[in-house]
């Protein structure tokens, strides 16, 4: 897949409104019905692809992580199948204000009620759930369908009845001019607002809404590997709209708690290990915490204060299902403040064995001179 943001030439912060005027610009410049050029519809397709990937929240954010973009309800797939050239010109009629191919030439369905605002929420993560997963019971506390009336907002023994202006289909049609010829522009009825249904009589409970004040619980499952940059949007869980509309979506931003003991780096995890001299000089086994429990970790003996010891597969998972990452376990060799007696008796007799430590090698300058043929 082609840098989305090269395509669209503009730069990887850029803001919504910053892609959709040069989405605009562009399409202009490589329309088929303009640009006669053999190149110009598939660039035309090109522009619109990326237009509809980084104006979708979701797959924009699993593209800017994964360079690759999310498939079916909410997931995090890798797949990306191509738009044809009637879909790109759907995309760019609908953003110019028309209604697609279909509302141009005459087609189209029934336009769905109004559709509910979608819900934000946050859920807040250990490290330990990042590594294996979670569930949680999300309650929320905002409009929810109403019993009273079955959500249909007309009043008890009475139905919505047909818009007599649209004839039910929710939309107006009227003719308009653009650079492209005369088309047919397509409205949402002024009269009952796109629904095509009228009220004639209200629900005395909601009041012709369709929808009353609430609390229900959403339960929230959280795959392995996200991190603080990701969200989750679960399809049909926000609001309602209004008489039996169409629901919003919940938005679950995540949140991961702190975790003293790792650092973390993508999918890898860094553990700082202090031990003795004696430890590091002899070798031992040290027991290490990792997202899953406790692990043994041999410290070989000679190991240097430094040394980055690698526990493969004690890392977090990757999203994409493909492996999980790894523990780096970074050893320093700590040195006590005070010293017993007979501590300090044994380094002292130790330091009359130890020799001479290892030479220490060129710094820059010497490796100046070096490359100067000094």
């Amino acid at each position: 897949m082609s840098d989305l943001y090269a395509v669209l030439e503009v730069a990887r912060d850029a803001t919504d409104d910053d892609i959709k005027k040069s989405y605009r610009r562009l399409a202009m410049v490589y329309h088929p019905d303009r640009n006669p050029a053999a190149d110009a519809e598939g660039r035309f397709k090109e522009i619109a692809e990326a237009y509809s990937i980084l104006t979708d929240p979701d797959k924009r954010a699993h593209y800017d992580r994964f360079g690759s973009v999310p498939t079916g309800s909410g997931g995090f797939g890798q797949d990306f199948h191509h738009l044809d050239l009637s879909d790109a010109l759907n995309i760019f009629m609908r953003d110019i204000g028309f209604n697609g191919l279909d509302g141009i030439f005459g087609g189209g369905a029934q336009r769905d009620p109004t559709r509910g605002q979608d819900i934000r929420v946050t859920v807040k993560l250990s490290l330990q759930e990042v590594a294996l997963g979670a569930k949680r019971n999300v309650r929320l506390k905002t409009l929810v369908a109403c019993d009273a009336c079955g959500a249909t907002g007309s009043g008890k023994g009475t139905r919505p009845v047909q818009c007599t202006m649209c004839a039910g289909t929710g939309e107006v049609r009227r003719a308009a001019r653009s650079m492209f010829g005369q088309f047919v522009q397509v409205a949402p009825c002024p009269t009952c607002h796109g629904e095509g249904r009228v009220i004639t009589t209200p629900c005395e409970v909601c009041r012709g809404e369709g929808r009353i004040r609430g609390e229900r619980t959403v339960t929230v499952d959280v795959p392995p590997g996200v991190s603080a940059q990701h969200y989750l949007t679960i399809r049909g869980q926000g609001t309602p709209g209004p008489r039996g509309g169409t629901p919003g979506d919940l938005i679950v931003m995540i949140e991961v708690k702190d975790d003293d003991r790792f650092v973390r780096d993508g999918d890898d995890l860094t553990l700082e290990l202090p031990v003795s001299f004696a430890q590091a000089a002899l070798g031992t086994t040290a027991v290490v915490p990792t997202p899953y429990g406790e692990e043994s970790l041999p410290i070989p003996a000679g190991t240097q204060s430094g040394t980055v010891l690698r526990v493969r597969g004690k890392g977090l998972p990757r999203l994409s299902g493909n492996g999980t990452g790894d523990l780096n376990v970074k050893v320093f060799v700590w040195t006590p403040d005070e010293l017993t007696e007979l501590q300090r008796g044994l380094f002292t007799e130790l330091a009359k064995h130890e020799g001479e430590g290892p030479k220490r090698k060129g710094g820059f300058w010497s490796k100046l001179k070096e490359a100067l043929g000094a």
